[in-house]
C-alpha cells in the first residue's frame, strides 16, 4: 500500500526564515518536512510522508489573506494530498489565523481532514468546525506533546477511523453533537449531576453552556467637561474600500481609524462593513453609526473635553466570544495607555 501523502504549513519562523523581521515574507515552499515537521514525519514512519512543506509570514498572511490563501492553495492543490497538518500555533494568534483559515480552505475545496494544534485563547479556535484542532501549551515547550497529538490524529483519519471524544483524543470541541447510546435515562442522569452539585461532588454536564463574564459598570464620568472620549463601535464602519480587509462576521481583529482634524464622517471616505444588518444608513452618513459630528459639537461647546485621536471599529457578527473578549482587551489597553477617560460605544 502507498504511503499517504501529507502537506504541512508553518509560518515563517517554524519554517526557518526568522522571526518578526521577516514576518512579511510572500508564500513560500519548501520539499519534504521543515522545522516541527520533521518530528511529526517521523511518527508518521511507513504510513505516510510529508511531501511539501507551506509556508508564509504571519503578516503577509494577515495584510494580503486573499493573494496569500490563493498562492498557497494552488500549490497545495498540486501537492495532492491525504491529509493536511498546520501548526502548532501555540498562543501565536495571526499564526492560528492563518492555520485556522488556510485549514478551512484545504478541507472545504481539497476534500482532505484537516489537523492543527492551538492553545486555548488562540483565535484560530474559531475555525475548528472545519478541523481537528489538538489543545497545547501556550509556547513551544509543548511541542513534544502536540506533535505526538496531531500524528496521532492524523494517522486515525488517513486510516478512515472516526476519533473518539475531545477529552480522550485531546483536540477542541468541534460545535458538533452526536447521538450515543448509554444504560442510564436521561432524567436519572440529569438528577444525579444534580445532585453531585448539591453535594459538592464533581460531575461532568453532558451540555457545556458558555460561560459569560460578570463585568461591573464603571464609575459615572464626575466631570465631562474635563474627559477625553474615544469613539468604539462593534458596527463595522471601515474606510471605504475596508483596506484592512476586517471581516464583516466572525471577526477576529479590529481597525484604528484616524480622526484628528475631521469634524465629519464623509461617506466618500467611509462605509460599512457588517453582515448582520443592512449598511445603507451608515454609507448613506456615517456619523449615524460613529457620532463624530455630535462629539464634536459637544468638543466646541465644552461639554466633553476632547475627542479622542482615532475610532476604533469590528463587526459584531457571529464573533465567538473568546474573540470578542480579547479583541475589547486589546482595544481597552490601548485607551488606557492613551489616557482616554470615556468611551462611547455604539452597536446595531
Amino acid at each position: 500500500m502507498a504511503r499517504a501523502r501529507v502537506v504541512h504549513y508553518v509560518n515563517q519562523f517554524f519554517a526557518g526564515v526568522g522571526g518578526e523581521s521577516e514576518a512579511s515574507v510572500e508564500p513560500f515552499f519548501l520539499e519534504g518536512p521543515a522545522g516541527p515537521g520533521r518530528p511529526l514525519d517521523a511518527i508518521l514512519g511507513e504510513q505516510a510522508d510529508i511531501v511539501l512543506t507551506a509556508a508564509c509570514g504571519d503578516d503577509c498572511f494577515a495584510e494580503q489573506n486573499e493573494k496569500a490563501v490563493a498562492v498557497l492553495l494552488d500549490r497545495i492543490r498540486d501537492a495532492r494530498p491525504d491529509l493536511f497538518f498546520s501548526g502548532p500555533a501555540f498562543d501565536a494568534g495571526r499564526y492560528g489565523y492563518a492555520c485556522g483559515v488556510l485549514g478551512q480552505r484545504v478541507g472545504r475545496e481539497l476534500s482532505v481532514p484537516v489537523v492543527s494544534a492551538m492553545a486555548p485563547e488562540n483565535p484560530g479556535l474559531e475555525y475548528r468546525r472545519e478541523a481537528y484542532v489538538v489543545r497545547t501549551a501556550d509556547n513551544v515547550r509543548g511541542m513534544k506533546d502536540a506533535i505526538e497529538a496531531m500524528a496521532r490524529l492524523g494517522l486515525m483519519l488517513l486510516r478512515g477511523e472516526e476519533p473518539g471524544a475531545p477529552e480522550e483524543e485531546g483536540y477542541f470541541p468541534r460545535g458538533y453533537r452526536k447521538n450515543v447510546r448509554v444504560e442510564r435515562k436521561g432524567t436519572e442522569r440529569a438528577l444525579s449531576m444534580l445532585l453531585a452539585k448539591i453535594r459538592g461532588e464533581a460531575f461532568e454536564t453532558e451540555l457545556v453552556m458558555p460561560r459569560f463574564d460578570r463585568v461591573a459598570p464603571a464609575p459615572p464620568v464626575s466631570d465631562p467637561a474635563k474627559v477625553t472620549v474615544a469613539l468604539v463601535t462593534t458596527g463595522g464602519l471601515v474606510p471605504k474600500g475596508n483596506p484592512e480587509r476586517l471581516e464583516s462576521t466572525m471577526a477576529t481583529r479590529f481597525g484604528r481609524y484616524a480622526i484628528e482634524g475631521v469634524e465629519d464622517l464623509s461617506p466618500a471616505d467611509f462605509e460599512g462593513n457588517h453582515g448582520g444588518y443592512s449598511t445603507a444608513y451608515v454609507n448613506e452618513d456615517p456619523d449615524r453609526l460613529v457620532p463624530l459630528d455630535v462629539l464634536r459639537d459637544l468638543e466646541r461647546e465644552g461639554r466633553v473635553g476632547k475627542v479622542h485621536e482615532a475610532f476604533f471599529t469590528t463587526a459584531g457578527c457571529s464573533t465567538y466570544y473568546e474573540a470578542g473578549a480579547r479583541i475589547g482587551a486589546e482595544i481597552a489597553r490601548e485607551l488606557k495607555e492613551s489616557d482616554v477617560d470615556a468611551a462611547l460605544i455604539t452597536a446595531t
